[in-house]
């Protein structure tokens, strides 16, 4: 692999002002916040959050018709009633933390368009923008000024654009926002921005997020570069400087073979250094968002019976996206074995993060009940647009779900132990309900365990989701595996270990039916009787009488090689429940393409469990 020429590197570090926010950047009302006093649990809680979300101060959406703030964000996030896509909206449920994430690429454009009086405010084009007010303008001027130079590399910035003051005025008003609404022990706020790369419309896409609030004056954007090394290499220039940080890749289903490569995006193969500099810097991967669930595809895991799960087929119909295995992340994960064997390090060493991408500014806007204004401000702000639109050239607005959730285990609700958790992986994705997923690994376990007792054993004798067992000395390994119900969401259905693991040089799997609900057996091939549980499709209502509210086990793997490297991870399943489109059905009488489900089974994902032979 080719270094990094040092011209290059110089012209990247003096492009980014290496100085952090300074503390007269900060509201007086957050200077004071510490988390110093805040009560913790040494077992851990559980926290849900939302880390990918789209305000006004991102340029696709604010062309879009989003005008929410960051402000106003945090609010809803907070549970609190807002104004979206033209309707009064809020939360089921209050959000535990919530990282912002707003383009990088645009947030200059954005302070010009929503602050009167700056230089450019009053630019035909930016005014075309402000006026924008159908689906046909917005798409029209979001494809000309956002998609056009984002995948082609053309000019990066419309005319209007005021240089790089005004990028830090915008990064300035996301920051004070975020200081202003962290409230230590109550309701978290993370600092982060989005790096939108996409060449030849391949989705490289990642969240960057802070663990305090040392950060950068300027956030790095794909116009400073579109190679994820070039990423990392900011990152570590901001690790220098006193920042902590991580960052998330999303969307590996539109990545067209780039998020998982074989070669860099040079085109040279990957060596030691890469595999190690992305093991740092990204230790996590959003598994699912609004654009599609990235596990698996039944195309190419025809023998996962719940591989068919909101795939967004229709990303294949636009931008020149073809389906391929090498796209999902159970491969990347088995990828990355049989690179830690050719190169010593795992680079795709991946805990799971959930999150919407939603563009609204509505963040963990994730219940299928309490979609109505949509995700895409005027491509899918009523029921009949959902029936008909496009969101953003990447997919159908009927094809698309409301998005995910991330959940983390941690010892207090604080920025330190929230971040701390998603670094070390103590981390879950679910597709929206709050299903509760614990997952632990070890030797010394019992046979079984009554209540929560479990807990104390699995961080004494084992190691936790995202962790790595020690070596087997003889031993096959135990895990303990624990899920609990959405508290208003239908009951359990099972519980599955997916195992993969290399053999003779070739990636392998198996999926493990390990607790089940309803009192069945499970056979001695591993499978399980379904349950009849159906939706009612004229309340949409779920099947209450059946599934478990809690379900537990301490498993061991049968077929452990202690010569063979493996991961596991959990992956938890609910009965059926009722889809967002046969809401809009039932309440508005609109009509969707009979392809499109009206009920679905979601799920939840835990960060997997890895060996290594010595």
């Amino acid at each position: 692999m080719k270094l990094f020429p040092l011209i290059l590197i110089l012209v990247i570090l003096m492009s980014c002002d290496k100085k952090p926010l300074k503390k007269e950047d900060v509201p007086p009302s957050s200077t004071s916040k510490t988390s110093g006093n805040i009560k913790t649990n040494p077992l851990k809680n559980a926290y849900f959050g939302e880390t990918h979300v789209h305000t006004s101060s991102s340029m696709d959406a604010f062309i879009g018709g989003n005008r929410l703030t960051p402000e106003e964000a945090y609010r809803f996030a907070k549970g609190e009633e807002v104004t979206a896509n033209g309707s009064p909206h809020k939360l089921k449920r209050p959000l535990d933390f919530c990282a912002i994430s707003d383009h990088a690429e645009y947030l200059g454009e954005t302070y010009t368009l929503m602050n009167k009086g700056t230089p450019g405010y009053n630019d035909p084009v930016a005014k075309q923008m402000r006026e924008a007010d159908n689906y046909e303008d917005a798409i029209a001027l979001f494809v000309k000024y956002v998609v056009t130079p984002a995948r082609t590399g053309g000019s990066s910035h419309p005319d209007f654009y005021q240089g790089e003051a005004s990028t830090m005025s915008g990064w300035r008003k996301n920051f004070q926002a975020t200081e202003k609404y962290n409230q230590p022990g109550k309701f978290t706020t993370l600092h982060a921005f989005e790096w939108s790369s996409a060449p030849n419309a391949g989705n490289l896409h990642r969240n960057v997020i802070f663990r305090d609030s040392i950060v950068p004056k300027i956030p790095f954007s794909s116009n400073d570069s579109r190679d994820p090394q070039k990423l990392w290499l900011w990152m570590q220039e901001q690790i220098d400087n006193g920042s902590t940080l991580l960052a998330i890749p999303h969307n590996s289903n539109g990545s067209k073979g780039m998020m998982f490569p074989e070669v860099d995006i040079d085109g040279d193969p990957l060596d030691k250094s890469y595999a190690e500099t992305r093991q740092k810097m990204e230790p996590l991967i959003e598994m699912m968002q609004i654009k599609g669930n990235s596990e698996v595809h039944p195309q190419f895991w025809a023998n996962d019976e719940f591989a068919d799960f909101e795939m967004a087929y229709s990303i294949q119909d636009y931008s020149g996206r073809t389906f391929e295995k090498r796209n999902y992340v159970r491969y990347g994960l088995e990828r990355g074995l049989k690179y830690e064997k050719d190169l010593g390090v795992n680079p795709f060493k991946y805990g799971f993060v959930g999150g919407t991408d939603n563009h609204n500014g509505t963040p963990g806007n994730v219940e299928e009940d309490n979609y109505s204004v949509g995700s895409h401000g005027y491509a899918d702000r009523s029921a009949d647009n959902r029936t008909k639109q496009v969101i953003d050239g990447w997919a159908t607005a009927y094809d698309i779900s409301p998005g995910s959730l991330t959940g983390v285990w941690a010892e207090s609700n604080t920025r330190e132990a929230i971040w701390d958790a998603l670094y070390h992986k103590e981390t879950y994705a679910t597709s929206g309900p709050r299903i509760k997923v614990r997952f632990f690994g070890g030797y010394d376990f019992k046979k079984s365990y009554k209540n929560q007792s479990f807990i104390e054993d699995g961080y004494k004798k084992g190691v936790p989701m995202g962790g790595d067992l020690p070596q087997a000395n003889g031993s096959k390994p135990q895990f303990i595996v624990w899920a609990a119900k959405d508290p208003i969401g239908p009951g359990l259905d099972r519980i599955q270990i997916i195992k993969g693991w290399m053999q003779n040089g070739q990636m392998q799997e198996k999926i493990y039916n390990v607790a089940v609900s309803d009192n069945r057996t499970i056979h001695s091939d591993g499978s399980v009787e379904p349950i009849e549980a159906p939706v009612d499709l004229t309340t949409g209502q779920f099947t209450t009488n059946k599934g478990s509210s809690q379900l537990m086990t301490v498993w061991i793997d049968p077929d452990f090689d202690p010569r063979h490297k493996a991961f596991y991870y959990v992956r938890v399943l609910q009965l059926p429940a009722a889809r967002w489109n046969l809401y809009d059905e039932i309440r508005e009488g609109v009509t969707f393409p009979k392809s499109v489900p009206k009920t679905l089974i979601e799920r939840a994902w835990s960060s997997p469990i890895w060996y290594s032979p010595k």
